[in-house]
C-alpha cells in the first residue's frame, strides 16, 4: 500500500524531472497559472464592489 508520504515523495519527483526536462514548458505552465488566477481575483473584486451597488 503506498501511504500519502511516498506519494507526496513521488509527487515532488516528478515536478523535479518535469522542471528540469524541459524548463520553458515549466514556466509557461506557471505563468499561465498566475494569469488565471490574477483574472480569477479581479472577477472576484469584481463581484463584491458590485454586491454593494
Amino acid at each position: 500500500m503506498i501511504s500519502q508520504k511516498n506519494l507526496r515523495y513521488v509527487a515532488i519527483a516528478f515536478v523535479i524531472f518535469y522542471l528540469l526536462s524541459s524548463p520553458q514548458d515549466a514556466a509557461d505552465v506557471v505563468n499561465n497559472t498566475f494569469s488565471k488566477l490574477g483574472e480569477a481575483g479581479d472577477q472576484l473584486s469584481s463581484f463584491v464592489n458590485n454586491l454593494g451597488k
